[in-house]
């Protein structure tokens, strides 16, 4: 697993709560968009197939579900 600032790891997570409609019942989609979002520029579309950074998502995942935020 590849080693990710603390800093970005931050910042995605203040994005994800930033989203409308943010849910802690569905953080992995909410992960997922953020780190799409970080890859490509965008937010995935209904219908997006891109890849995503695999490891940044479970880090990501884990940190937010490691901490209360």
């Amino acid at each position: 697993m590849a080693n990710y600032s603390k800093s970005l790891i931050h910042s995605l997570i203040k994005n994800v709560k930033d989203y409308p409609r943010f849910s802690k019942e569905e953080i992995e989609k909410f992960c997922w968009m953020a780190v799409h979002e970080h890859k490509h520029g965008v937010l995935p579309s209904e219908y997006d197939i891109r890849e995503i950074d695999e490891d940044l998502y479970l880090e990501l995942l884990k940190e937010f579900k490691s901490n209360i935020y």
